[in-house]
């Protein structure tokens, strides 16, 4: 009968790649977790990616139109041709709720009483209320690269203290405490948290790239509706 020690040299893996075809049933779960929670990481980073160059895209075009526009009406025209994007749609809401509060208050040298102090209020609440739904949907997806970076890591450890508890376990079965014992148990387990390392980084990177895009567009947006406002005050409609 061949030994428990002779069937682990006999097994014994010469790359990662044995190790993974080779692993045991923990561990092999354990990386098809961590292959899902990459493949997962790697959509959302493609995806906002993507999303996050349009916006900035649309904003160029945007903040170009606005330069062109001498007046409030004539900047209304210009972005009605333009693409839909974040900043067109607070500045529509604005000029939407502007509308409503002094109909034809846009047209040309119409005539119209100013906003009261509570009207000036609500209309900056309208705005802040726009901002926060184009945050909420620039940053939809983001926190799940926030549970990949933060879970892999985890699940990498996990299947490492079940590898060296199986290793050990092995030890304790064959009676020897020799190298070629332990090894190939330990270098098995070890595998996960490599896994799990290499999917949490690209990860980790990813999330603080995007936050500090979506911040940047906020940022942005939130300037943009104070000078909304201060363009509102300047032409006399504050």
């Amino acid at each position: 009968m061949i030994s428990f020690l002779a069937m682990i040299q006999l097994r014994m893996p010469t790359s990662p790649v044995d190790m993974v075809l080779g692993g045991t049933l923990p561990t092999k779960i354990v990386l098809t977790a961590l292959l899902l929670f990459s493949l997962v990481s790697v959509w959302i980073m493609w995806a906002k990616a993507r999303q996050f160059r349009k916006v900035r895209v649309l904003g160029d075009e945007f903040i170009q139109a606005m330069e062109r526009a001498q007046r409030l009406e004539d900047a209304y025209k210009v972005i009605l041709a333009l693409p839909e994007s974040p900043y067109g749609r607070v500045f529509r809401q604005g000029i939407n709720f502007f509308s409503e509060l002094r109909p034809g208050g846009l047209r040309e040298g119409a005539q119209v009483a100013g906003l009261s102090a509570a009207q000036l209020e609500v209309l900056r609440l309208v705005l802040e209320k726009e901002e926060a739904e184009e945050r909420d949907e620039l940053a939809r997806g983001l926190p799940w690269l926030a549970v990949v970076a933060s879970v892999s890591p985890l699940m990498g450890l996990l299947g490492t203290v079940i590898g060296i508890m199986n290793a050990f376990l092995g030890i304790t079965a064959s009676g020897s405490t020799n190298i070629g014992a332990v090894a190939p148990g330990v270098a098995e387990a070890l595998i996960t948290t490599v896994a799990g390392l290499f999917v949490a980084i690209p990860a980790v990177i990813a999330y603080n790239h995007f936050v500090s895009r979506l911040n940047l567009v906020s940022g942005e947006l939130e300037g943009f509706s104070s000078e909304f406002i201060g363009t509102l005050a300047r032409e006399g409609r504050v």
